[in-house]
Protein backbone atom coordinates (compact mmCIF):
# COMPACT_ATOMS: atom_id res chain seq x y z
CA UNK A 1 0.00 0.00 0.00
CA UNK A 2 1.63 3.63 -1.08
CA UNK A 3 1.79 6.36 2.16
CA UNK A 4 1.56 9.83 1.67
CA UNK A 5 2.29 12.32 3.96
CA UNK A 6 -0.87 13.73 6.19
CA UNK A 7 -0.32 17.16 5.49
CA UNK A 8 -0.54 16.44 1.35
CA UNK A 9 -3.71 18.03 0.08
CA UNK A 10 -5.96 15.36 -2.05
CA UNK A 11 -8.57 16.71 -4.38
CA UNK A 12 -11.07 14.13 -5.49
CA UNK A 13 -13.08 14.60 -9.00
CA UNK A 14 -16.38 13.94 -8.34
CA UNK A 15 -17.71 13.00 -11.78
CA UNK A 16 -16.83 9.71 -13.76
CA UNK A 17 -13.72 10.29 -16.05
CA UNK A 18 -13.11 7.85 -19.34
CA UNK A 19 -9.43 6.71 -18.80
CA UNK A 20 -8.71 6.72 -22.11
CA UNK A 21 -8.10 10.37 -21.75
CA UNK A 22 -4.56 9.62 -20.57
CA UNK A 23 -2.37 11.86 -18.39
CA UNK A 24 -2.80 14.58 -20.26
CA UNK A 25 -6.42 14.67 -20.51
CA UNK A 26 -6.50 14.47 -16.71
CA UNK A 27 -4.22 17.48 -16.28
CA UNK A 28 -6.62 18.90 -18.78
CA UNK A 29 -9.25 18.72 -15.96
CA UNK A 30 -7.08 19.41 -13.21
CA UNK A 31 -6.94 22.93 -14.63
CA UNK A 32 -9.87 24.11 -16.83
CA UNK A 33 -12.89 22.04 -14.40
CA UNK A 34 -11.68 21.79 -11.24
CA UNK A 35 -9.67 25.07 -11.35
CA UNK A 36 -6.25 23.54 -9.60
CA UNK A 37 -3.18 23.86 -10.33
CA UNK A 38 -1.37 20.52 -11.31
CA UNK A 39 2.19 21.35 -9.86
CA UNK A 40 0.74 22.13 -6.76
CA UNK A 41 1.66 19.69 -3.81
CA UNK A 42 -1.42 18.02 -4.12
CA UNK A 43 -2.83 14.54 -5.37
CA UNK A 44 -5.68 14.40 -7.63
CA UNK A 45 -8.20 11.31 -7.75
CA UNK A 46 -10.47 10.33 -10.34
CA UNK A 47 -12.54 7.62 -10.87
CA UNK A 48 -14.16 5.54 -13.98
CA UNK A 49 -17.71 5.26 -15.07
CA UNK A 50 -18.31 1.54 -13.42
CA UNK A 51 -16.30 2.32 -10.33
CA UNK A 52 -13.93 -0.25 -10.64
CA UNK A 53 -10.88 1.84 -10.97
CA UNK A 54 -9.25 4.66 -9.48
CA UNK A 55 -6.27 7.30 -10.89
CA UNK A 56 -4.15 9.42 -9.13
CA UNK A 57 -1.95 12.35 -10.34
CA UNK A 58 0.44 14.07 -8.67
CA UNK A 59 3.35 16.70 -9.60
CA UNK A 60 7.02 15.38 -8.20
CA UNK A 61 9.28 18.37 -8.93
CA UNK A 62 10.34 17.16 -11.95
CA UNK A 63 7.57 15.03 -13.33
CA UNK A 64 4.24 13.32 -12.91
CA UNK A 65 3.23 10.11 -11.20
CA UNK A 66 0.11 8.75 -12.87
CA UNK A 67 -1.00 5.72 -10.51
CA UNK A 68 -4.16 3.42 -10.83
CA UNK A 69 -5.99 1.04 -9.09
CA UNK A 70 -8.26 -1.47 -10.80
CA UNK A 71 -10.29 -4.00 -8.45
CA UNK A 72 -11.30 -7.24 -9.74
CA UNK A 73 -14.90 -7.80 -8.65
CA UNK A 74 -15.28 -5.34 -6.13
CA UNK A 75 -16.40 -1.27 -6.71
CA UNK A 76 -15.06 1.51 -5.00
CA UNK A 77 -17.62 3.63 -2.40
CA UNK A 78 -17.17 6.96 -4.27
CA UNK A 79 -18.32 9.64 -1.43
CA UNK A 80 -21.68 11.25 -2.30
CA UNK A 81 -21.65 15.34 -2.61
CA UNK A 82 -23.13 18.24 -4.28
CA UNK A 83 -19.22 19.78 -4.96
CA UNK A 84 -17.86 19.11 -8.64
CA UNK A 85 -14.60 18.42 -6.46
CA UNK A 86 -14.21 17.20 -2.80
CA UNK A 87 -11.32 17.81 -0.56
CA UNK A 88 -10.18 14.70 1.61
CA UNK A 89 -7.36 14.23 3.91
CA UNK A 90 -4.76 11.99 2.87
CA UNK A 91 -6.18 9.07 5.90
CA UNK A 92 -9.44 8.92 3.87
CA UNK A 93 -7.88 8.24 0.66
CA UNK A 94 -6.13 4.90 2.14
CA UNK A 95 -9.66 4.66 3.80
CA UNK A 96 -11.34 4.86 -0.04
CA UNK A 97 -8.64 3.02 -1.52
CA UNK A 98 -8.87 -0.20 0.58
CA UNK A 99 -12.59 -0.23 0.29
CA UNK A 100 -13.90 1.52 3.05
CA UNK A 101 -17.38 3.62 2.96
CA UNK A 102 -16.49 7.34 3.84
CA UNK A 103 -20.10 8.32 4.13
CA UNK A 104 -20.36 5.87 7.16
CA UNK A 105 -17.09 6.59 8.76
CA UNK A 106 -17.69 10.05 10.95
CA UNK A 107 -15.06 11.40 13.64
CA UNK A 108 -15.96 12.34 16.98
CA UNK A 109 -16.85 15.74 16.98
CA UNK A 110 -13.60 18.89 17.98
CA UNK A 111 -14.50 20.10 21.29
CA UNK A 112 -12.48 23.77 22.72
CA UNK A 113 -12.30 24.79 25.81
CA UNK A 114 -11.10 28.25 27.63
CA UNK A 115 -10.12 26.32 30.47
CA UNK A 116 -8.60 23.12 31.40
CA UNK A 117 -9.66 22.98 35.29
Amino acid sequence: MLRFDPDLSVFMHREPVDFRLGLNGLLGIIEHRMGKDPFARALFVFINRTRSRVRLVLWDRCGFWLMMKRLEEEKFSWPLSDQSVMELEAEQLQWLLRGFDLRAMKEHRVLTYQHAV
